[in-house]
């Protein structure tokens, strides 16, 4: 037993180069992803005993996702406590419940001299993308967020969302961001082949008015995935990428399984990308985990014995969600965490303490008083 033991901790130092510190970190969050989920994944695709691309990553653990106000978070709350390491209230991007602001490890990243990069499935100014790099009281004000995503300077934005920046009903003020983009020397891109033949260092790729839906025809999660690495390890100090396969949640709020399981997949295929990219690399540190569970799936199975899916909610649920970790550093991922400790434990791999607060911005206003934690009906996005 103590030699097995030993085996197991000797195997654990290898796949996470242990004390060591990566050059690039990748974030990806399956939003609403739960255990059930992945568990259908898995079955639909390769059986009940094989294996996804995710897990083959060595250190797992659990999260626990409440916000300030609410046992069950939205993905604001959520993506601002894996951006900043604090909890707030739903509904709140990038700022404490005071209104102070918050400094993401996207920006820290960017204070290191690092490239870092969003990509996701929804807009990018959606409440998960949005919390790494925007900072203001509503996720709604997606107009407002799309100006400030340009103003952080992120190199590498991908993902839908075209209606917030291009002049229209989108954008009440009437403004261009298109324009603003590539006077900020972000190459534009809008189709599978703009994004095939774009070889700049800032690259804002917009695939959609809206959601990147099966019926937008816009590129894969793991195409913009490779891309977006492709483009952000010509740095070299290394990267921050954050990748969410946003319309899990999308689905599971409608309780489609199929549709569900489908995108899925696709994540699992955007994190091989990133697995391969970190087993090569060697200096990279991958993490996958989910900002909440949506639709409280449960598995069961009819008289013959297949799959039968369960839901119990169209909206959130307080379970926890899994974590898994590949990489220099991924030791630091196991057991049971709350989310803000995940920001921490990356945050600290690169010699940055906890607490990564500013000062608040004259210009915001403090979003609600904090509140006791209560359980409540399901939450939206």
């Amino acid at each position: 037993m103590r030699n097995r033991v030993l085996t197991i901790f000797l195997l654990l130092i290898l796949a996470c180069g242990a004390w060591a510190a990566p050059k690039n970190i990748i974030l990806m969050i399956g939003d609403g992803m739960g255990l059930a989920h992945v568990a259908a994944a898995r079955t639909v695709s390769v059986g009940p005993g094989g294996r996804l691309a995710m897990d083959a990553m060595p250190v797992v653990g659990f999260v626990t996702t409440h916000s300030v106000n609410a046992l069950i978070t939205d993905s604001a709350a959520a993506a601002t406590a894996y951006a900043t390491g604090v909890k707030t209230n739903n509904g709140v991007i990038g700022q404490a419940p005071d209104g102070r602001r918050l400094k993401s490890l996207l920006e820290v990243a960017r204070e290191l001299g690092k490239s870092t990069g969003l990509v996701t499935t929804t807009s990018i100014t959606d409440a998960t993308p949005a919390s790494f790099a925007a900072h203001i009281d509503s996720r709604s004000k997606q107009a407002e967020i799309a100006g400030q995503l340009l103003a952080s300077r992120v190199d590498v934005l991908l993902g839908g969302g075209r209606d917030f920046f291009a002049s229209g009903a989108g954008r009440p003020d009437g403004r261009n961001l298109l324009r603003v983009a590539a006077a900020r020397g972000y190459t534009v891109v809008g189709t599978t082949e703009e994004l095939d033949a774009a070889d700049g260092p800032k690259l804002l790729g917009l695939f959609a008015p809206g959601n990147l839906v099966p019926e937008a025809s816009a590129p894969p999660l793991s195409v913009l995935t490779a891309k977006a690495i492709k483009t952000l390890s010509q740095s070299r100090h290394g990267f921050f990428l954050m990748v969410e396969g946003g319309l899990i949640d999308i689905y599971s709020h409608r309780n489609d399984l199929d549709q569900m399981v489908d995108q899925l997949l696709e994540f699992d295929r955007a994190a091989a990308v990133a697995l391969d990219f970190a087993r090569q690399d060697k200096e990279t540190l991958v993490v996958i985990t989910a900002d909440h569970e949506t639709g409280g799936l449960t598995l069961l199975a009819d008289d013959s014995g297949r799959m039968k899916p369960a839901w119990s909610t169209k909206g959130h649920t307080g379970a926890p969600v899994p974590i898994c970790a590949f990489g220099p550093g991924c030791e630091q991922f196991a057991g049971i965490l709350d989310n803000t400790d995940v920001n921490k434990r990356l945050g600290s791999l690169w010699g940055y303490g906890s607490g990564l607060e500013s000062p608040p911005s004259r210009a915001e206003k403090p979003a609600a008083s904090p509140g006791r934690v209560e359980a409540g009906v399901g939450q939206s996005r």
